[in-house]
């Protein structure tokens, strides 16, 4: 005879099983909730299931970039703030770093940019923003990179060390990554076309729309591809770049990656390689905003062509391969933080892309979307979690790790 609780727990199963879809799809609204709250929550991806997300530093004012500290420390720039905030044991200290220079922030997307620490003594601190200048009497812009000490709470030794040449009429957006040889890569965008600074990119006496490789006191390097034929100025890297805000190191090829820009479909993820033109304007995947297309062009040889092409646009942001231990099913796999999709608001994410043995692409998946928010800065972080940020007035870093 079967018993009361075993006909009970029978229904149970039946109900659970046919309404399982149902109540993962009523977790995926929850999600929404329990992180406006900075409460943790768990989410499933294609490959791995029971995936945690936690919110670090709830409150973080339009994020852009962040660094980690060997002490546990992350550093993390607000862009419109212009302030350097820190995370610690997973909480978000009430003030900010002291001693940053004045940072022009009143302009659109103007502000306090990318981070990096110096790979031999991280209390040396690199970052980019735009500094308001003056031209013949008007009021300009440039993008500027400083190096700092970081003594406990403030900055000490705080020296501009580089100034792009030209004006940043277009509002750049830069991100800036230390080579393996402890070389600085820094990219310089701001060639917008729709602005009627496209030309920029191809400009061979500003450094807007390119990428440059420094020494770390904000030199040229000496072997840089420019340097003898003066084709370009000495401190830039490759051309041909519309605006450049992710960057990163394939773990085994050692290939430098680079995350591009386009207004309106026809984002692209390049591997760079020293000397070349990326095309833009001349050739593009893209549209402008209005709808016509950038070129009647979209490859030609004397140009790269891109590795990933995104349509619709999604703002690819900050990148990174992942190469930790916490997630072997995502070896290799590029993340890509997306800031929009389609230029629809509310529709960031991120993006995880995969590739064959040969390098090929194979497959997309969107994560996170549950957030409605634009997602800038994605790197892989010490503990071999995956770290990203949520690029909101109400923002944060979240880290995401494999659930207990």
């Amino acid at each position: 005879m079967v018993g009361l609780g075993t006909k009970f727990k029978a229904i149970v199963l039946i109900i659970t099983l046919y309404l399982g879809p149902f109540a993962i799809a009523q977790n995926r609204h929850d999600i929404l909730a329990l992180y406006e709250r900075g409460q943790p929550f768990t989410i499933n991806t294609f490959e791995v299931e029971n995936v945690r997300v936690v919110p670090l530093g709830k409150g973080l004012a339009n994020p852009f970039d962040f660094a980690f500290r060997e002490n546990g420390d992350i550093l993390i720039t607000e862009r419109y703030t212009g302030k350097l905030r820190v995370i610690r044991d997973g909480r978000l200290l009430e003030n900010d770093l002291s001693g940053v220079p004045e940072i022009l922030t009143g302009e659109f997307r103007s502000g306090l940019l990318s981070v990096a620490l110096h790979p031999e003594d991280d209390n040396v601190i690199y970052f980019s923003y735009h500094k308001a200048i003056e031209v013949e009497g008007e009021e300009e812009r440039a993008v500027t990179l400083v190096r700092a000490r970081i003594q406990e709470d403030r900055l000490t030794d705080v020296t501009e060390i580089f100034q792009a040449k030209g004006l940043d009429r277009g509002i750049a957006g830069t991100k800036l990554l230390f080579t393996p040889d402890n070389k600085l890569m820094m990219s310089i965008g701001g060639a917008y076309v729709y602005a009627g600074y496209g030309d920029y990119a191809q400009d061979r006496t500003n450094h807007y729309g390119k990428l440059l490789r420094l020494n770390d006191d904000g030199t040229p390097v000496e072997d840089n591809p420019f340097v003898e034929n003066g084709e370009f100025l000495p401190e830039v890297y490759t051309v041909g770049h519309r605006n450049i805000i992710g960057m990163d190191y394939h773990p085994e090829t050692g290939e430098l990656w680079a995350t591009e820009n386009g207004p309106q479909g026809g984002d692209e993820a390049n591997i760079i390689q020293a000397g070349s033109n990326y095309g833009w304007p001349i050739v593009s995947y893209s549209r402008q905003y209005r709808g016509d297309w950038v070129s009647n062009e979209q490859w030609s040889e004397e140009f790269v062509q891109p590795t990933v092409i995104w349509w619709p646009s999604i703002a690819p942001a900050g990148i990174s391969f992942y190469s930790g231990a916490q997630f072997p099913e995502w070896q290799n796999n590029l993340f890509v933080g997306s800031m929009q999709e389609g230029r629809i608001p509310g529709t960031g994410h991120i993006e995880r892309v995969v590739f064959n043995s040969r390098g090929e692409e194979i497959r997309r998946e969107a994560i996170l979307r549950e957030l409605k928010s634009r997602i800038t800065g994605v790197k892989q972080g010490p503990d071999g979690n995956l770290y990203v940020l949520v690029d909101e007035e109400d923002g944060a870093l979240l880290r995401i790790e494999p659930a207990l």
